[in-house]
């Protein structure tokens, strides 16, 4: 009751000083003033409640649909009102996933978010941390201009609001930033399991769809961000998007749920192929251990071929203390381990700065910051054993039928062999089979480029030489470009493996044979 009547207290005085905040923001804000506008929307093409309260039995009523409240920090204009604080943010995560509370009842829920948020807290704390001025303006008017698109997915079942500082961040740097808060696939609580990772995912991608909508949004150049449980959900929407150009994860739960991933069989080596930049809390990671550790099969981030992962730890960092909001601004005092409040807010700045210059280096194609990612930790200016790095890169396209028609398309089908041979050479696993080929072959064929269409049956036959079917198809396609010898080969070698091959005679007559 304290800290609620405190908090009360507060809101009619927002200028309260800030500087007894436990948190210190060290990196300067970009070029643009930061604003934030509050959107309560549904996704009607999912359902969220069910018919029956699971608690009373009682008929719900009200909207069926899923709830999804969003938040977006945008590049707004200098002329501005006054800026937010944390108590205001947390007046928007108190009714997150039902929004169709009275005033009075969504009042009562503010209070006691705030109270809930600070109870760890002195009250001379709780009075500072609950008036600190953040960089959003509400409803700022927007700045002009077009800029890339980050989603941020938020950790297990927590509010949009928990890495505000590093949304406003990003919005400040000429960035449209997205949220919605973790939700379940039916109740305000997450699941640990597949469906809750996927529902989370499934909420990125509305959230990408409703980017669309917004004026200012670069829809061509998006990345995904999350936390936690968030940075599980963002790799499952990556390997179904391939129009996700990169993912931020901050101590991100893809690595400590294997079983989850194994079960979402589409997150496969060839599906992973966003850049990725993982920022760790110590000690050492599961990618670090040797082959024997549990997750080091299993873990997706020892299997990136196909996409340039970077590594970065930070050591005075524990997992929660990437929650700028919950882990450092309204951390309990006895929660702090052996790091102080500033060396912690020093590696936010860093966290910042890694996640700023990889989004600029991906979706603004900034050779400085691209760069930088590649510099020894040694040589970042940061201070002496704050972090740790590793790099490893692409190793080009992904192994694909489509790489490989891409290919194609570069040097030629009249090189189908040669480009068989590299991919081989590269993944001795990679191959087609003979129903794959002849498919592509006649469907070539049919669009009237023979010359396609006889490289893909020619290497048909060299992949599956017992293949009667393909020479018989390989010699149509040779007879069609005028090449009477080579059909006459073809559909020869179509008899040897089928005697009884009734096409091939007939059109071996045809040919004066």
């Amino acid at each position: 009751m304290r800290v609620w009547a405190l908090f009360v207290l507060l809101l009619g005085f927002p200028s309260v000083s800030a500087a007894g905040s436990n948190f210190t923001r060290l990196n300067t804000p970009g070029p643009h003033a930061v604003g934030l506008k509050v959107v309560e929307q549904y996704d009607y093409a999912r359902s969220y409640r069910g018919t029956y309260d699971p608690l009373t039995g009682k008929p719900l009523t009200g909207e069926q649909a899923r709830p999804i409240q969003t938040l977006i920090w945008y590049p707004a204009s200098k002329a501005i009102k006054q800026a937010m604080t944390v108590g205001d943010y947390l007046k928007i995560s108190a009714s997150d996933d039902d929004f169709e509370r009275t005033a009075a009842e969504r009042a009562a829920l503010e209070s006691k978010s705030a109270a809930d948020a600070t109870s760890d807290l002195s009250p001379e704390r709780a009075k500072a941390e609950l008036a600190a001025m953040m960089q959003a303006h509400r409803d700022a008017t927007p700045a002009p201009g077009k800029f890339p698109v980050v989603i941020y997915a938020p950790s297990f079942s927590a509010s949009a609001i928990e890495n505000a500082d590093l949304c406003e961040y990003l919005a400040s740097h000429g960035y449209v930033v997205i949220a919605s808060p973790s939700v379940g696939p039916a109740s305000r609580a997450m699941t640990e399991d597949l469906e809750g990772a996927e529902t989370q995912a499934a909420d990125i991608e509305f959230l990408m769809g409703y980017a669309h909508t917004l004026p200012q949004a670069d829809t061509s150049h998006v990345a995904v961000a999350g936390y936690s449980w968030g940075g599980l959900a963002n790799v499952l929407a990556a390997a179904k998007d391939s129009r996700i150009n990169a993912l931020v994860s901050l101590d991100g739960s893809a690595r400590a749920y294997p079983n989850i991933l194994k079960q979402a069989a589409y997150v496969t080596e060839t599906r992973s192929t966003a850049p990725l930049l993982f920022v760790a809390s110590p000690p050492a990671d599961f990618e670090e251990l040797p082959p024997i550790a549990p997750n080091y099969e299993t873990s997706p981030l020892n299997h990136m071929k196909y996409a340039d992962v970077y590594f970065v730890k930070l050591a005075p960092m524990d997992h929660w203390n990437f929650n700028t909001m919950f882990g450092q601004r309204l951390l309990g005092e006895k929660d702090y381990g052996e790091y102080s409040q500033t060396e912690l807010s020093t590696a936010t700045a860093w966290m910042e700065t890694y996640v700023l210059r990889f989004l600029n280096a991906y979706l603004k194609d900034d050779a400085e910051g691209r760069a930088f990612l590649d510099l020894p930790a040694v040589k970042t200016g940061a201070p002496a054993h704050m972090l740790t790095t590793r790099v490893t890169h692409s190793q080009g396209m992904p192994l694909t039928r489509v790489a490989f028609a891409a290919e194609l398309n570069r040097q030629g089908f009249d090189k189908a062999s040669d480009v068989f041979k590299s991919f081989k050479t590269r993944d001795p696993a990679f191959t087609f089979t003979d129903e794959e080929l002849l498919n592509w072959g006649h469907q070539m064929m049919e669009k009237g480029d023979l010359v396609a269409a006889i490289g893909l049956l020619r290497l048909d036959t060299e992949v599956h030489p017992d293949k009667w079917l393909a020479f018989d198809i390989l010699g149509e396609a040779y007879s069609k470009h005028g090449d009477k010898d080579l059909a006459i080969a073809a559909y020869r070698q179509s008899l040897v493996l089928k005697p009884d091959n009734a096409n091939a005679v007939e059109r071996l007559k045809g040919l004066g044979v």
